[in-house]
C-alpha cells in the first residue's frame, strides 16, 4: 500500500490536467497513488486519464466520474475512497515540484508518532514566488487557523491523515449549491489537531479565471446556505472577536440570501447575531447590487 494519496478535482480540465499528470511523473518518490475525481465534465477528462491508466507511471491511477456537485462534493467522494495514511489535494491546474512527493514522506517519518493532523507545507506560483506569506523562523507546529490569526495569508498545501479528515463531518451539502468553504472541515480538525510546519514549496499554482478563487460575489449569490454554514463553524470557534464579529455578519447576509427566518435560532452566537443583523442585511443588498452590475 501506498503512503499518500494525491488527488485531483476536476471539472473540464482537460487542458490543464496534463501538467499536473506530468509533474506526477517526474516526482523523485512514486510511493503514492493519484486519485482523479471526474466532477461531472463534458470535455475530454475521462479518455485522458484512460490513457495515462494504461502507462507504466510508477504509480497507481484511480479515476472516480460523479454528477457535477461542486469542489466541496469532490472533496466528500476523495475522502470516501482514499486508503492511504496520508492524502493531499493537488488542483487540476497545479503541479507538484519533482521532489514534493519525497519532501512530504520525509517530513512525516519524522513527525508521525507525534499526535499530528498532518502537515502544512508551502504553495508557489509557476516562477518559484511563494504564495502569500511564509512560516515565521523556527515554526515547527501550527493550526491552520493559528496560521493566518498570526498575521499569515496567501494558500498553503495541507497534507492530512486520512483518519483525522474523516473523523469531521463532511461537507455539507444543499441541493442547487455547489459551494463550501473547504476550511469547514480545517477549522474542526484545528480544534483538536496541530499541522507540523514543511518549510518546503511542494506545489505550483496558476489561478484561473473560472476557477473557485475568482467570482467569489457571484458565489455568495448561489450558494447562500453553504456559505452560512461555513460561518456558523466560524462562529462558534472564533478566532478573534473582530474576526467573530465579520463571521456575524456574513453569516446574517447568507441566511437572508438564502431566505431562512430562522437563522438567529440557528446561530451559535444569537446575540452577536441580533447585533449583526442590520449590517447583514445591508450586505446582502450589496451583493445583490454588485451581481446586478
Amino acid at each position: 500500500m501506498a503512503a499518500l494519496t494525491v488527488f485531483t478535482p476536476a471539472y473540464n480540465r482537460a487542458h490543464t490536467l496534463g501538467r499536473t499528470y506530468a509533474s506526477l511523473c517526474a516526482q523523485t518518490c512514486k510511493d503514492f497513488i493519484w486519485l482523479i475525481v471526474d466532477d461531472g465534465s463534458q470535455d475530454e477528462t475521462a479518455a485522458l486519464v484512460q490513457s495515462w491508466q494504461q502507462r507504466d507511471n510508477g504509480f497507481a491511477i484511480e479515476y472516480i466520474r460523479k454528477e457535477n456537485g461542486g469542489m466541496h462534493t469532490a472533496h466528500n467522494v476523495a475522502y470516501e475512497n482514499i486508503r492511504t495514511e496520508l492524502n493531499t489535494c493537488i488542483d487540476s491546474d497545479d503541479r507538484m515540484p519533482p521532489d514534493a512527493v519525497e519532501l512530504i514522506l520525509d517530513k512525516w517519518e519524522k513527525v508521525r508518532k507525534q499526535g499530528y493532523a498532518g502537515l502544512i507545507a508551502l504553495d508557489a506560483d509557476f516562477d518559484g514566488n511563494v504564495i502569500g506569506k511564509g512560516f515565521p523562523e523556527g515554526m515547527q507546529e501550527t493550526t491552520l487557523s493559528g496560521y493566518y490569526a498570526g498575521g499569515g495569508f496567501g494558500d498553503k498545501k495541507l497534507v492530512y491523515r486520512t483518519d483525522v479528515i474523516n473523523s469531521v463531518p463532511t461537507y455539507p451539502v444543499y441541493e442547487g449549491e455547489k459551494y463550501v468553504a473547504l476550511a469547514y472541515k480545517y477549522r474542526l480538525i484545528d480544534q483538536q489537531y496541530k499541522l507540523a510546519v514543511l518549510n518546503r514549496v511542494v506545489c505550483e499554482v496558476e489561478y484561473q479565471a473560472d476557477g473557485h478563487s475568482t467570482g467569489m460575489w457571484r458565489e455568495y449569490l448561489r450558494s447562500p446556505r453553504g456559505f452560512a454554514a461555513w460561518r456558523r463553524v466560524c462562529m462558534q470557534y472564533p478566532t478573534s472577536w473582530k474576526r467573530l464579529l465579520v463571521d456575524c455578519m456574513h453569516y446574517v447576509s447568507s441566511s437572508i440570501l438564502a431566505g431562512n427566518r430562522y437563522f438567529i435560532e440557528e446561530s451559535p452566537r444569537k446575540v452577536w447575531t441580533v447585533l449583526c443583523t442590520p449590517a447583514g442585511a445591508l450586505l446582502a443588498l450589496a451583493v445583490r447590487k454588485r451581481i446586478r452590475k
